[in-house]
């Protein structure tokens, strides 16, 4: 595809009480913008959550996995192809198929060095090959670059010692921070001891959890022209995909102790042939605290940021979809409810790769 396009998701969500993505203090992260303390989810945490949700919405071989796990992934497909395999040989073949490839291996723990994304068709093939007692490496080496999952293309893959497998991803995905200024507070609890004698007094245990809450912008951004190279005719599935996880997930960080999971105030989405635009610089200015809240502040100032930058600096969208205040939307965005978006944004960039071809 010669033409470029890139695909903006901008979303205003508001979070009530919670520590969804903790620092190495267990503290919830945060960030200094615009001069002020803003809550912040880190892109790490957050993509994690969608590929969780891509589980859902995409079938096992479309996908892949980061793990030193990859040789008892091999050896199990092994052993389902040939029979004739038992653990043991089919875990040796699998360590050997891996080494070929250009992998580095563990051999003492049978398992690869680092972390390293696969996709299961990757790892099907690798294992194909090793039950028919492939001897030649190059073989190896084509399986892991021709079978790269969704999520490898999406998220790009990095190996320093074999660049010819690398991925350049096609998506960004930004750190959400709040819109306004924030301030971490404490939980004190107790925890009762169920089996506590009746002539003893006091806790089981007690202890602190920072915590906060906020109304977030989150983006992310995907060069559909590269994820459609790559993955054709599934591209605009993918797209829709992406967008749905990304609107939809959710960073599971202490969840159980805030049920926290919310669904965004406002979506805005835009289709771009010049590049992505995050839209962060509504922001930087803090939303001020009012009686009203944050949320609707906060999605008037993305808006009306938007439209500042199509007047000065970018260039107008080639469409422009939305979900939330339909009469918020009203001349941004043409305002849907979210499946019927989704949809909209998956007819369209098939149409522009329709029309391309031609």
């Amino acid at each position: 595809m010669d033409k470029k396009l890139f695909i903006d998701i901008h979303a205003i969500q508001t979070v009530p009480p919670s520590c969804v993505n903790r620092d190495d203090t267990g503290s919830p992260k945060t960030a200094i913008y615009g001069g002020v303390e803003r809550a912040r989810v880190s892109s790490q945490a957050w993509k994690h959550a969608m590929r969780e949700y891509f589980k859902e919405i995409f079938a096992p071989e479309e996908l892949g996995s980061r793990t030193k796990h990859i040789p008892e992934m091999i050896a199990k497909e092994i052993m389902t192809v040939n029979p004739d395999f038992d653990e043991k040989k089919a875990l040796k073949s699998a360590m050997d198929a891996l080494k070929a490839a250009g992998i580095k291996t563990d051999d003492k723990k049978n398992e690869n060095s680092a972390l390293f994304f696969i996709s299961n068709s990757q790892v099907k093939a690798l294992a194909e090959l090793a039950a028919e007692g492939e001897k030649d490496k190059s073989a190896f080496k084509k399986v892991m670059k021709d079978y790269p999952s969704f999520d490898i293309v999406l998220f790009g893959r990095m190996v320093a010692d074999l660049p010819d497998i690398n991925y350049d991803a096609t998506a960004q995905v930004a750190h959400a921070i709040s819109t306004h200024a924030v301030h971490t507070e404490y939980d004190y609890f107790t925890a009762v001891d169920d089996e506590k004698a009746d002539d003893q007094s006091g806790a089981g245990h007690l202890g602190t959890i920072e915590f906060n809450s906020s109304t977030l912008y989150r983006y992310a951004a995907i060069n559909a022209s590269e994820l459609e190279k790559h993955l054709e005719e599934d591209a605009a599935r993918v797209i829709k995909g992406f967008a749905e996880a990304f609107i939809r997930s959710m960073p599971t960080g202490k969840q159980n102790t805030f049920a926290n999971r919310t669904l965004p105030d406002m979506v805005y989405i835009t289709a771009r042939s010049d590049q992505p635009v995050n839209l962060s610089g509504a922001f930087e200015s803090a939303i001020k605290n009012s009686k009203n809240g944050y949320a609707e502040a906060s999605c008037k100032a993305l808006l009306s940021y938007a439209q500042k930058m199509y007047s000065t600096f970018a260039d107008k969208p080639e469409i422009a979809l939305g979900c939330g205040d339909g009469e918020l939307l009203a001349g941004y965005a043409e305002a849907l409810p979210l499946n019927e978006m989704l949809g909209r944004l998956e007819s369209y960039t098939a149409e522009v790769y329709k029309k391309v071809e031609e």
